[in-house]
């Protein structure tokens, strides 16, 4: 089996959106918008968002399994520098029938290599408590400076 992880094509963001739409279906009981529409209008929304999210897909024989977001946020500029940005890794994901071939620690390399490029100040990660293994293996690490505040509206 061939296994690949890449910056996503334009013509994969509803394969994406799928598979945000199937993450939420696997941990929720939730009644959930209709799959067609969320698709639809999921794509839309990364399509209108690629100057500030890049998405990325993992891939076995050809077919998309699992995906990662770099979220690239602006940050405030200071004396020193002007154009300063940071990077929060969103949405990593690989169906559970991939599992356990690296593809989750892949996608969070390719999401720090292309921040790396980009020159991003640092990147998060929200983990949940069975991903922070692989979150450590791309070269995360925990930071005694940050903390969370929850907001106004839950998690979904």
């Amino acid at each position: 089996m061939d296994d690949a992880v890449r910056e996503a094509e334009d013509h994969e963001l509803e394969a994406l959106a799928a598979l945000r739409w199937r993450w939420v279906r696997e941990t929720a009981d939730e009644a959930l918008p209709e799959h067609d529409a969320y698709v639809t209008a999921a794509a839309a929304w990364a399509r209108g968002h690629r100057d500030s999210h890049v998405p990325f897909v993992a891939l076995v024989d050809d077919e998309i399994v699992g995906m990662a977001w770099l979220a690239v946020q602006a940050r405030v500029p200071t004396p020193r520098a002007l154009d300063r940005r940071s990077g929060d890794l969103q949405s990593c994901y690989v169906v559970p029938e991939a599992r356990g071939r690296g593809l989750g620690t892949r996608l969070a390399d390719a999401v720090l290599t292309r921040a790396r490029e980009l020159g991003l100040e640092h990147v998060t990660v929200h983990a949940s408590p069975r991903s922070i293994r692989v979150y450590e293996r791309a070269g995360f690490r925990t930071n005694p400076r940050a903390l969370w505040a929850e907001g106004a509206v839950p998690e979904r």
